[in-house]
């Protein structure tokens, strides 16, 4: 199986308002760079969307390390959030709707597909991987301006 590195960032001018989303794939050596955006979207919204459209870009089962700034999305599947609300029909505690659950939906169904360790990075810290998505993401969503 291959190890594939991916770096994912998200962006939103205004929040909500116009978002972009940026990923780096890096596989022996080589990297792909994926972008797009939305015009009326939320920054959690962008920071899912990145890592979908990362692993909807694999071809094939792999290892993937994969790295985001986004506390909300590596805690959401690190300790198990998402699974628990799509447990619950997609609420939260108290009866209240799970935020984003449709990005949700489709990032759990292919995190079965796919062996992902998600890790968190300080984002705007030097990171130059997480540099270049935020570039990428900030570029996407300046076009819906």
């Amino acid at each position: 199986m291959k190890d594939v590195e991916i770096f994912t960032d998200g962006a939103c001018l205004g929040n909500p308002g116009p978002g972009g989303w940026g990923a780096i794939l890096r596989y022996n050596g080589i990297e792909k760079h994926l972008s797009g955006g939305q015009a009326d979207t939320t920054n959690n919204r962008m920071e899912i969307l990145a890592v979908i459209s990362a692993l909807q870009a694999l071809k094939e089962k792999c290892n993937v390390m994969l790295y985001t700034d986004s506390q909300y999305v590596c805690n959401a599947i690190n300790e198990g959030w998402a699974k628990k609300w799509q447990s619950n029909n997609w609420e939260r505690a108290k009866n209240k709707p799970a935020s984003n659950a449709d990005l949700w939906e489709v990032l759990l169904n292919l995190l079965e597909k796919q062996n992902v360790t998600f890790n968190w990075i300080k984002g705007h810290a030097g990171h130059s991987e997480n540099e270049k998505c935020d570039i990428l993401a900030k570029s996407e969503a300046k076009k819906y301006m």
